[in-house]
């Protein structure tokens, strides 16, 4: 009796166990493991590719770098689709979902153009050739046009003045009306006045063009000066006798070693200008 029951004991343990190796089997076979994968293509821009379990209805999308995961079994349908990309079948195998990675190559989708008609506006593709032959206009300027003065630089407003005030050139006409504002204008001071605002305006375009020389960075971190007072050292800088010399020279060392020693003078004079 005793020999029986532990004979059915064992068949039974022996039953369940079958039972459960062939539940997991099913439970491998029928549910679908996550399978790994990274799209790759000659595009730079792989993400945002849509991928579709078209066997089990799942589906996803690419990251920015190409990679995806979807649940699959062996002999499930992929479908990899995307705006620059062919279309494209994939179907996994049970190798597949035994790897880690697995790289799924698309090709770009080439989208052939109708021909182009050139020929009704004599063109013929080539660039160099299509461009001499446009014809193309001028720019219309004083100097294309043939005007009078055409090339004469344009005075500044201060030498526009100054030239009004002061005596013009001596002509036979001055013999018989003789110009009285400029000598009112000498008497009063103005003209004076006038060639001054002249010098100053021009050592100001120089001062500007100097600045331009280097960017204000350098001012600002290797000369110690703050980006607010630049104007005001570029002013400082301006009457120092050396300053036209070196401004119409344009060598650049020179200007440096100038603007360094001069902003040494003028940091030592402006307590506080130096940057926080």
């Amino acid at each position: 009796m005793e020999l029986l029951k532990t004979t059915y004991s064992r068949f039974f343990c022996f039953v369940g166990l079958l039972i459960c190796a062939n539940s997991a089997h099913a439970q491998s076979f029928f549910y679908p493991d996550n399978f790994k994968a990274r799209v790759v293509s000659t595009a730079e821009d792989i993400g945002g590719i849509s991928i579709q379990n078209t066997t089990r209805g799942y589906a996803t999308i690419t990251d920015e770098e190409g990679f995806f995961e979807i649940r699959a079994l062996a002999q499930d349908s992929l479908l990899l689709s995307g705006v620059s990309f062919e279309k494209k079948i994939f179907v996994v195998t049970k190798d597949h979902l035994e790897q880690q990675l697995v790289y799924i190559p698309l090709e770009e989708k080439i989208t052939e153009l109708q021909g182009v008609v050139l020929m009704p506006y004599n063109l013929s593709g080539d660039l160099s050739r299509d461009a001499n032959s446009l014809g193309v206009q001028k720019v219309v300027t004083a100097s294309t046009l043939g005007l009078p003065n055409a090339n004469v630089k344009p005075l500044m407003q201060s030498e526009r003045l100054l030239r009004e005030a002061a005596m013009p050139k001596f002509n036979i006409g001055m013999l018989f009306s003789l110009p009285f504002n400029p000598i009112i204008n000498e008497i009063t001071g103005r003209t004076k006045m006038l060639k001054k605002r002249v010098a100053r305006d021009k050592r100001y375009i120089l001062s500007e063009q100097m600045r331009t020389f280097f960017p204000d960075s350098l001012y600002i971190n290797r000369l110690g000066i703050r980006e607010e007072k630049l104007s005001d050292f570029f002013y400082f800088c301006e009457i120092d006798e050396q300053f036209l010399p070196l401004a119409k020279s344009n060598n650049l060392l020179l200007i440096w070693d100038f603007l360094k020693e001069k902003s040494e003078s003028y940091i030592l004079n402006n307590k506080g200008v130096l940057v926080d």
